[in-house]
């Protein structure tokens, strides 16, 4: 038996030697290409270009990938070896350099133009229903999940007032720490079941007008629809300004005034939200400085009461620490 000794370059070579190939492969170099997009910009059959795909895919040059009725079609440069790889560099010069390749470079920016004006068009047409088209798509959260990623990956933040743990179990995702803080039994345990298995989650039962947390161990603290369940909200942000380390930031998240009353009896509610003067003044006492309050747009299919953000910064290094905790 006569054992072939031809190096595998030369087999590469013979793939690469066909002009149209070649062509492909200079189109599908960077970029994901559909069948009847290469035969536009080759201006082939598409028989043609299909039989070309099948001896470029067999020789490891591309890959495929399904989507739809469609494949799409891409040059395999991570999996390609350093040999196929210089070689590739040698033809594409001459290949993107002839008469040839250029035509397909102006045909391949006329397709990749449409497609842009395919997506403007749907734009154009749905701009009225795109926020609820998203919200269909991709949920109500995804925005915010999105934002945590702003935070420093090394922070610890507290959830204070943390409920089930669904704020909680978010953060872990983005940043070192969370401790997460509640009084109620029931809550903390809803809690630990939505969270024992996170390793950066600590769960710590306690009031928040006493937390249970060390001066300066928060680098952020987040207060969710909590301050109007407290008898002294004033109590409790002077306890978050002595949690935090010089610099840390708190977000409040809550009702502005309201006059539903019930809530008192149905919800537990100590409060009927709170005015930015109000807020405004109790951050200020506990040592906090640069308050920021902002009414968020309504929620058309929200029944409760208008939510505003306010934002606060803690005290500065070497500031005294306010509020010292009374044991």
């Amino acid at each position: 038996m006569t054992v072939s000794t031809k190096p595998a370059i030369l087999d590469r070579m013979q793939v690469l030697a066909d002009p149209l190939r070649s062509r492909l492969l200079a189109l599908l170099d960077g970029r994901e290409l559909t069948v009847s997009e290469l035969c536009d910009v080759l201006q082939a059959p598409q028989s043609t270009v299909s039989r070309h795909l099948r001896v470029l895919a067999d020789d490891g040059w591309i890959a495929a990938r399904r989507e739809g009725t469609n494949r799409h079609y891409a040059m395999s440069s991570e999996t390609l070896d350093a040999e196929a790889r210089d070689l590739w560099d040698v033809v594409r010069e001459h290949v993107t350099e002839g008469l040839a390749g250029e035509q397909d470079a102006v045909r391949l920016q006329s397709v990749l133009d449409s497609r842009r004006s395919r997506s403007r068009e749907f734009f154009d047409r749905s701009a009225g229903e795109w926020d609820e088209l998203r919200l269909q798509l991709f949920g109500a959260d995804t925005e915010l999940s999105a934002v945590f990623a702003l935070l420093d990956g090394t922070w610890v933040v507290g959830d204070l007032g943390c409920g089930t743990g669904r704020n909680a179990e978010q953060l872990a995702d983005w940043v070192g720490r969370v401790i997460a803080v509640d009084s109620p039994a029931a809550m903390i345990g809803e809690a630990r079941r939505r969270l024992g298995w996170r390793d950066n989650v600590e769960l710590r039962q306690g009031e928040l007008e006493r937390l249970p947390i060390d001066d300066g161990e928060l680098d952020a603290g987040l207060m969710v629809l909590v301050l109007h369940h407290l008898t002294s909200p004033e109590s409790a942000l002077a306890e978050v300004a002595r949690c935090l380390k010089p610099g840390g930031r708190l977000v409040i998240l809550d009702m502005e005034p309201h006059d539903r009353a019930e809530y008192r009896e149905q919800m537990g509610h100590q409060w009927l939200g709170f005015a930015q003067s109000e807020l405004t003044s109790w951050l200020t006492r506990a040592g906090f400085a640069s308050v920021r309050y902002r009414r968020l747009p309504p929620d058309p299919d929200a029944r409760g009461p208008l939510l505003f953000v306010a934002t606060a910064t803690g005290r500065d290094a070497g500031s005294p620490n306010r509020s010292p905790r009374q044991d």
